[in-house]
């Protein structure tokens, strides 16, 4: 089993662009799709902040599923491009964690054990009703390789 590190980091506010699903756990292939086509149009932005940088943002806002972007950072100045949707996260302190070539339910499996542990609990949105121990997920893909880093916004208790 290897040592994961675990990092609390703030990170300011930010504009990313790309695509979006609401996909049902039955129906999680699709995915794979979106990822490709944000992938393959990641270069028609005219503003990136930094176009070799992939984001993966989970929000677990149904209970038979969640909400998926597959987006990249861009500048202020980037216009909406067609059929692409935009999000602006706001800054957050999250748990940042190196996700290398083990499952990734193990991996998230050990950052619910290291939260339950800490004196940090998961950020949920004021108002807003989430179906998961972990109601917000962001992914960050260097590459196309298998590792990457798990950002898990968080509230300290």
């Amino acid at each position: 089993m290897s040592n994961m590190e675990y990092e609390i980091k703030t990170l300011p506010a930010y504009r990313a662009m790309g695509l979006k699903c609401d996909v049902s756990f039955t129906d999680i292939e699709t995915i794979k799709n979106v990822i490709e086509s944000s992938i393959s149009r990641a270069e028609e932005f005219a503003y990136p902040v930094n176009p070799r940088v992939r984001l993966g943002l989970s929000y677990h806002l149904r209970p038979d599923g969640f909400i998926y972007y597959s987006v990249y950072e861009v500048q202020g100045k980037q216009p909406l491009l067609d059929n692409m949707v935009e999000i602006n996260i706001p800054e957050m302190t999250y748990l940042v964690v190196k996700h290398s070539g083990e499952s990734i339910e193990g991996t998230y499996e050990k950052i619910m054990k290291w939260i339950e542990e800490s004196d940090y609990i998961p950020y949920r949105e004021e108002g807003v009703e989430y179906y998961d121990e972990l109601p917000i997920k962001h992914e960050r893909y260097l590459s196309e390789g298998s590792d990457f880093e798990i950002l898990i916004p968080l509230n300290k208790l």
